[in-house]
């Protein structure tokens, strides 16, 4: 998480913050239960985390993603964000469907996803949007589950 800028200062980026450390702390959860053999708990585990995951990946992609892909300066970085979302499902699934030695690669890229976002785009973010932009992401982020 970065502190060094104050960007979560700025109440999304705050929340998205938070979400972050509760997916890390699920995904450790997960990692748990499948060193602990019980397909059951992985079963809930992961499900636990997907619905950590995609409530906030959705709600980054609507709010803070639409926002910033309009700056040219952003726009690809957002779309490989985006689809590190999709393949992080895509990774969880195979996961929680048996896929069990799949998880260290997940697990590395979440975290390396959740790296980019916190130490990269939110503090860029801070910058680079004024305030009506910060008006809109507030308007368009769905509320945290």
């Amino acid at each position: 998480m970065c502190t060094y800028c104050g960007c979560e200062s700025i109440e999304v980026i705050g929340r998205f913050m938070a979400e972050h450390t509760a997916i890390i702390n699920a995904a450790g959860q997960l990692r748990r239960a499948i060193e602990g053999g019980g397909e059951e708990a992985v079963h809930a585990a992961a499900d636990t985390l997907a619905g950590l995951l995609h409530p906030h990946t959705a709600a980054e992609e609507v709010g803070l993603f639409s926002v910033m892909r309009r700056e040219e300066q952003f726009t690809e970085h957002i779309s490989d964000l985006c689809s590190e979302h999709t393949e992080l499902d895509e990774r969880l699934a195979a996961v929680r469907a048996g896929d069990h030695a799949a998880y260290p690669a997940f697990e590395h890229l979440l975290r390396q996803h959740i790296d980019r976002e916190d130490n990269g785009l939110f503090p860029a973010a801070a910058i680079a949007l004024d305030g009506p932009d910060w008006a809109e992401v507030e308007q368009t982020t769905p509320p945290a589950p």
